[in-house]
């Protein structure tokens, strides 16, 4: 198993921020350019649940990746930080088990992404790669921030 985590300052109101992490619009903009995630069966709800759908995922919008389970958690929130889980799988990836974590940081917010990850032999190319696409949507993240929460590519 490997582990990935990336933080993030936000220069936006951990509620603020909490309230967009719960949205799939939001997953669609900070992975454009690199992930294009597609609903296998129903279409992904405008606020996430607890539940699982699955999504096919096609690399830079063209190649494709096969499907993933996205499995939502929202474990108990606390007051000064929120988190959810996507304890997710893939044929794969055997172990996807992914938390956001937000808590307010100065007049802002930190945003934490940790994911733990098991795929066999394929574990440290998938590492690296997670590696750059949460660096990916961090990046994105902050644009979306500064432009006042427009989703605009």
């Amino acid at each position: 198993m490997r582990t990935v985590e990336l933080s993030t300052y936000l220069a936006a109101p951990p509620e603020q921020v909490w309230d967009h992490v719960q949205t799939s619009r939001l997953l669609h903009y900070v992975a454009r350019g690199m992930i294009r995630f597609v609903p296998a069966g129903a279409p992904f709800p405008e606020r996430w649940s607890a539940g699982e759908c699955r999504t096919w995922m096609w690399l830079f919008g063209v190649i494709p990746l096969g499907w993933q389970a996205i499995k939502i958690e929202l474990p108990a929130q606390e007051r000064a930080r929120h988190q959810v889980r996507d304890n997710g799988h893939s044929p794969l990836i055997q172990r996807w088990d992914h938390w956001i974590e937000i808590s307010a940081e100065g007049e802002g917010t930190r945003y934490v992404d940790r994911v733990y990850i098991e795929a066999g032999l394929l574990t440290p190319l998938i590492w690296a790669f997670v590696r750059l696409f949460f660096a990916h949507r961090q990046r994105r993240w902050r644009k979306l921030v500064a432009s006042g929460f427009a989703y605009r590519t």
